[in-house]
């Protein structure tokens, strides 16, 4: 039998594939990419017998190839927090999914291991930018303050490391980044003896301080359309910035469109505050997006989509 652990690059992907085999160590093929690369079960050439373990990949994309896998008689055990859309039936198929708006893969992780693994659990929510998970699961570790500003900045950074085009955008590949973390039952001590942690610090602070200095237009009183340039350092950063804004002025949604380059595309994170009825997921579908409730993404947005998505987010409540 062979095993394939497929995951997001981002850091709640990572977070929630360290908490899992940290608890099971097991060897394993990994398939994994940039935060947007989310199509990966189309990647992994599974056969009978063989056990595939998906975290944080949305099911749309990945519906039909899920599907492909389980006719091939392929164990499949999916863990993730996203819209599933139609959910196949077969009894191959171990499923994990919860939507709720304060739960990310992290946290279901956290569920499947009964939090043996929960440093983990709070760097990947922190990551996701679910702070309110994240600071109840470190009061139930019982985390002084240092150590959660800590784990929360390993998060932001970890995440960071995911957003652009492809992995080239990338600071770090992320199975590369994988390898090193997967040592590391603390936090604490992979930041204190690996070097990753300090270099996408100040490469995350860097592209935060020139996303900062972009144009910004008021959509409404509601929302704001940020518009960042074309260039690696903007994709890099477009979804730790999209959390930034949110964090920074959470009564409004924030939208941060990117260009791609050599398509004439945009691509674009929203962010929608916790307090919105609206849901990000529905936002962004008719535009071919995808996401949750309170975050959401836009792949390949058309330049003359943007009044129409710009008309939707001014109507926000």
């Amino acid at each position: 039998m062979t095993r394939f652990d497929v995951f997001n690059g981002d850091a709640d992907g990572l977070c929630a594939l360290q908490q899992l085999r940290l608890d099971d160590p097991q060897e394993a093929v990994l398939v994994t990419g940039a935060k947007r690369d989310n199509a990966l079960l189309e990647r992994v050439p599974a056969q009978a017998g063989d056990l595939v373990t998906a975290l944080d990949i949305a099911m749309p994309g990945n519906r039909a190839a899920l599907v492909a896998l389980l006719g091939r008689g392929v164990r499949v055990r999916y863990v993730d927090h996203h819209e599933p859309g139609e959910v196949p039936d077969s009894p191959l198929l171990e499923l994990t999914i919860d939507t709720s708006p304060d739960v990310c893969t992290s946290a279901l992780a956290d569920r499947l291991v009964e939090g043996r693994q929960r440093p983990w659990a709070i760097v990947g929510c922190f990551g996701d930018n679910m702070n309110g998970t994240a600071q109840g699961l470190a009061a139930a570790l019982g985390l002084d303050d240092a150590r959660r500003a800590r784990w929360q900045e390993l998060g932001e950074c970890l995440n960071y490391n995911a957003y652009g085009l492809s992995e080239e955008d990338l600071v770090y590949r992320p199975a590369q980044l994988y390898g090193a973390l997967s040592p590391y039952a603390d936090p604490d001590r992979f930041i204190e003896q690996e070097p990753h942690f300090e270099r996408l610090r100040q490469a995350r602070s860097a592209d935060l301080e020139r996303a900062l200095e972009c144009p910004a237009e008021l959509l409404g009183r509601n929302a704001v359309l940020h518009l960042l340039p074309d260039a690696a350092w903007a994709r890099r950063v477009s979804g730790s910035f999209a959390n930034h804004a949110l964090n920074a002025d959470p009564e409004r949604a924030h939208a941060i469109a990117t260009p791609r380059p050599g398509t004439g595309l945009l691509q674009v994170s929203l962010r929608l505050p916790r307090s919105s009825a609206a849901s990000a997921h529905e936002l962004v579908r008719p535009f071919g997006g995808g996401g949750r409730r309170g975050a959401a993404g836009i792949d390949a947005l058309d330049p003359s989509e943007l009044p129409r998505l710009a008309e939707r987010l001014a109507a926000l409540d």
